[in-house]
């Protein structure tokens, strides 16, 4: 019996010692793997760095091209769109006008009554209709057709408060969020869609003749007065609460700059300078580039199989449209290469788009000690369940570096125009230099549009930061459309 003993404890110890070595391997391979998820992260951490010298080349390098778009058609990345706004809001408008904004997988009709200096906006109205997605690849009547019909519905709302002069007729002023080169405050033609839409006969179309015969096609009467960018719009609803205002920048699911211009130093315009010496620019900055931003195999990635490779690249690193794809494609990589969810690669984490730059801001925001916002965005969007806090940990770190990059080279863009236009230094007036900020990025991102302001104080230095301010001009791209459809429907 004793040796019956001796050799099933020999035996056990050599299970036992077997069991050991399988879980030391494991542990191995589990920690070899974690070190590859995290070599993945710290290399995309490195690419993605925005020390303040690269955001002053980066800046520095806007301000050329801003310089270069003004002085001929074509001469720059930066189209510089002349607006044929020159006389932006004084406060004075009267009336009842609509507005109609098109900016993105979204559009929104507004009513807005004016009462002149003393009353200012007395009443608004606004519906938001979301776009089917089949309308965004259509054809151009058929995305028309759906935005008429939308606004007669609106029209037909009308009460009281909202009514039309005896006699009158409704004024219109369209916010269009995508580049088009102007020919009149009232027309112009759609040079490229952006922001995913991709409707082949529009392009080079006049948009204000899409929507108007739309509109008639409904038995609709109204005069569409102005053709507005949103970018342009942001920048004249912010100007009619505030006159220090000079630029306007948009952050949402796509962005743009536009900005007050000394229009004697356009070299491109050929017409009469308007009396009022100025001229709003559309910079349509989204298709701003420079070997001076931080790309990554990522970024090359995902605009190589967009709808507009080569185009649009600072929109795709800045912007609310890809800022959540980025994070989906690194952690595509870890899954990939670092098992970093287990042995098999989720396979909703192989869908394009299908993390939204929403859910990465609830899970920037996640401040719960277990990380449980992060817990259930993954298991109801990606169905990844079982994650460790280790995990969670890393995934809030990756959104913290996307975001980041993405808020300091908006900064870097706001520095550029501020260069551009000699208000990057010490005033003695005490004139202050306001920016109009709208989008959903920027109003619903906390941790994005904190580090972008942090970032514009830090880029122009103490000195000067107190007389730039940015101001969140709310839904400021409708009004302002309104108001512009007011100050030229006489």
């Amino acid at each position: 019996m004793g040796k019956v003993v001796v050799c099933a404890t020999v035996i056990g110890a050599t299970a036992a010692c077997a069991v050991a070595t399988v879980l030391i391997q494991r542990h191995v391979k589990k920690s070899k793997r974690w070190g590859k998820a995290k070599a993945i992260l710290k290399e995309f951490e490195e690419k993605c760095a925005t020390p303040t010298w690269k955001l002053k080349q980066v800046a520095d390098a806007m301000a050329v091209e801003m310089q270069a778009g003004l002085a001929s058609e074509g001469g720059s990345k930066l189209k510089m769109l002349i607006s044929f706004v020159d006389n932006l809001p004084t406060g004075n408008e009267e009336g009842l006008f609509y507005a109609l904004d098109l900016g993105g997988t979204n559009f929104r009709v507004l009513r807005v009554k004016l009462g002149g200096k003393e009353n200012g906006v007395v009443s608004q109205e606004f519906t938001e209709v979301s776009i089917p997605p089949n309308l965004m690849v259509g054809t151009s009547k058929e995305l028309f057709d759906f935005i008429a019909a939308e606004l007669v519905k609106f029209v037909k709302e009308e009460n009281g408060d909202f009514q039309v002069p005896p006699g009158g007729k409704r004024q219109l002023g369209f916010t269009f969020s995508f580049p088009v080169m102007q020919t009149s405050i009232s027309s112009g033609n759609l040079i490229r869609w952006t922001k995913g839409f991709s409707i082949e006969d529009t392009v080079g179309q006049d948009v204000v003749a899409e929507l108007r015969n739309a509109i008639e096609r409904q038995g609709l009467d109204m005069n569409i007065t102005a053709l507005v960018n949103d970018t342009v719009g942001t920048l004249a609803g912010g100007r009619y609460t505030n006159k220090d205002v000079f630029a306007s920048v948009i952050l949402g699911t796509g962005t743009n700059a536009a900005y007050v211009e000394n229009a004697q130093a356009i070299p491109k315009w050929h017409g009469d300078l308007p009396e009022s010496g100025e001229m709003v620019i559309n910079m349509e900055w989204g298709n701003f580039r420079s070997s001076h931003l931080p790309l990554t195999e990522y970024d090359n990635a995902l605009d190589a199989e967009s709808l507009n490779p080569g185009e649009q690249i600072f929109e795709k690193i800045i912007s609310g449209m890809y800022l959540g794809e980025i994070v989906r494609r690194v952690l595509l990589k870890m899954a990939e290469e670092a098992w970093f969810f287990g042995e098999t690669v989720p396979s909703k984490l192989k869908v394009p788009f299908v993390l939204r730059t929403p859910d990465m801001s609830a899970i920037h925001h996640d401040s719960s000690a277990d990380l449980n916002v992060v817990k259930t965005k993954l298991k109801s969007i990606l169905e990844i369940s079982d994650t460790s806090l280790q995990v969670r940990k890393v995934i809030v770190e990756l959104c913290n570096i996307v975001a980041t990059r993405g808020a300091r080279l908006a900064a870097a863009g706001i520095l550029g125009i501020l260069k551009k236009l000699g208000k990057d230094t010490i005033t003695t007036d005490g004139q202050k230099n306001v920016i109009a900020m709208d989008g959903g990025l920027y109003e619903h991102y906390t941790e994005y549009s904190k580090c972008l302001e942090n970032t514009i104080n830090e880029l122009v230095g103490e000195d000067v930061s107190g007389s730039i301010i940015v101001e969140h001009s709310n839904d400021g791209s409708g009004i302002g459309a309104a108001l512009l459809a007011a100050s030229h429907s006489s």
